[in-house]
């Protein structure tokens, strides 16, 4: 039996995620992001994340040299924040953006994210037709009171309620 790519894309659909966007300063000073649904913690000791890169992705040589990257878990209202990151070719109009440069990664930290994470490049492994970059975790912001941004079945959600249990 062949998994067709759209079937287990759309499987794969019906795991609700957080959205962030992570970001990188390359050498040249130009400043890089792109959204990606696929961000995971991986080790409490070390404290290592991961996210997988699309190998089609504009940004990928920018991550791929870059030893430092930040990781921005979106707010329920930065759907639009995740919708100018999540295209591959288009310039990106920082200049419109409210960020700041994290001191410890110098990759921009987007302002109202539910949670930062500052990292330094662990390694990066195939992945198919993704990288898996791996990075140790530097600086840690996050807010108790900003509920994410969800994406599941090919769309932005939302968390009904207070989000307390």
């Amino acid at each position: 039996m062949t998994v067709e790519p759209r079937a287990f894309r759309d499987t794969l659909g019906r795991m609700p995620t957080g959205v962030t966007v992570i970001t990188t300063t390359a050498q040249d000073g130009e400043m890089h992001g792109v959204t990606i649904g696929s961000f995971s913690s991986l080790s409490l000791e070390p404290p290592l994340v991961l996210f997988c890169l699309d190998k089609d992705a504009n940004c990928r040589q920018a991550f791929l040299d870059s030893t430092h990257f930040a990781v921005n878990v979106l707010a329920e209202d930065q759907s639009g924040l995740s919708s100018i990151f999540a295209t591959k070719n288009a310039p990106r109009p920082w200049d419109d953006l409210d960020f700041s440069i994290g001191e410890a990664s110098g990759a921009p930290l987007m302002a109202g994210a539910v949670a930062q994470i500052e990292c330094t490049t662990e390694s990066v492994h195939d992945g198919g037709d993704h990288d898996i970059v791996i990075g140790r975790a530097k600086t840690l912001a996050s807010s108790e009171t900003v509920r994410p941004l969800i994406f599941f079945a090919g769309g932005y959600r939302r968390l009904d309620g207070d989000g307390s249990s």
